[in-house]
């Protein structure tokens, strides 16, 4: 089971030594999120990411950026609805319902949610039933190139593993408690949790 970071949209202290701290401890990949973010920000944040990491960095937004680093790949939402042309990238997108899960064959991989309550949008509930993640996984909608996104915890990851998920991608789970402490031991500590599922 693949386990994907998601950053926040905010750019808090020690960003990039919690990136670099998460990526030692065996992240494979990170979607880096920074929508509102000036392109020099997100520039000087990956600067200061470990290189050896930068080929498991997708980025949402400033693809100008794969221009300057060898990164992974690109992640298409409303504000950057097409990829760019550069060969060899990883493109994804997300999906909010099954019916557009479908659609996971034209990617290398798709975001389901959100398939639990979120831990880092107030509100955002559920979008589906056990019975209809199961009935996906039994015909083959959800598959290893499907990854849950929505309220993804040590205590929810085994779930969406039986559903037949290809991984879990995680924000909150991680990021909520940085955002306010700071504290890199403590979430080395909660993806290590994350990751042991």
């Amino acid at each position: 089971m693949r386990l994907i970071a998601i950053t926040t949209e905010a750019m808090p202290d020690k960003e990039a030594a919690a990136i670099n701290l998460l990526f030692d401890n065996g992240l494979e990949t990170l979607h880096l999120r920074k929508p509102s973010a000036p392109e020099e920000n997100v520039r000087q944040l990956i600067e200061q990411i470990n290189p050896l990491y930068h080929p498991k960095i997708v980025l949402h937004d400033c693809f100008d950026l794969l221009g300057l680093f060898d990164l992974k790949g690109v992640h298409l939402n409303r504000r950057n609805p097409l990829p760019p042309q550069q060969k060899h990238l990883s493109v994804s997108c997300s999906c909010h319902s099954i019916e557009e899960a479908k659609e996971a064959g034209r990617y290398d991989y798709i975001f389901l949610s959100p398939v639990f309550d979120s831990l880092s949008k107030a509100g955002y509930r559920k979008g589906f039933t056990g019975e209809q993640l199961t009935q996906a996984g039994a015909d083959g909608i959800i598959n290893e190139k499907v990854i849950a996104l929505g309220g993804m915890t040590a205590e929810t990851i085994p779930y969406i593993i039986r559903y037949g998920f290809g991984g879990a991608a995680v924000l909150g789970a991680l990021w909520g408690a940085f955002a306010e402490d700071g504290n890199l031991t403590a979430l080395a500590e909660r993806f290590n949790r994350l990751l042991i599922n």
